[in-house]
């Protein structure tokens, strides 16, 4: 079983920057595929970004050049920086850790409200 904390959501104005970290509980951390994910409310959970444990990088079409994925295996964290943040971005962030089918976890989610 692997516990993930999501941190750094809040309120912020069009064009501004969050910084959001999600924490592991597991020191296995860094064989996992890791993830953020969004969702608004009625809506489908998408994806925003994902590492692989070599760091290889994968974005949304939406977020491509603003939003940037990146880990530090010492520390057991994920983290998304969210730049020139637009009102769509308002969603709840979910972090994933991803190992297989039966081993794939979930946090319980930050808001990110982008509004002015």
């Amino acid at each position: 079983q692997v516990q993930l904390v999501e941190s750094g959501g809040g309120l912020v104005q069009p064009g501004g920057s969050l910084r959001l970290s999600c924490t592991a509980s597991r020191t296995i951390f860094s064989i996992y595929d890791m993830g953020w994910y969004r969702q608004a409310p009625g809506k489908q959970r998408e994806l925003v970004a994902t590492i692989t444990p070599g760091e290889r990088t994968k974005y949304a079409d939406s977020v491509k050049g603003r939003f940037t994925i990146s880990r530090d295996n010492a520390k057991n964290t994920v983290y998304l920086q969210m730049n020139s943040l637009k009102p769509e971005d308002t969603d709840v962030y979910y972090c994933n850790a991803h190992l297989s089918p039966a081993m794939d976890y979930w946090g319980r989610g930050t808001p990110v409200t982008v509004s002015s």
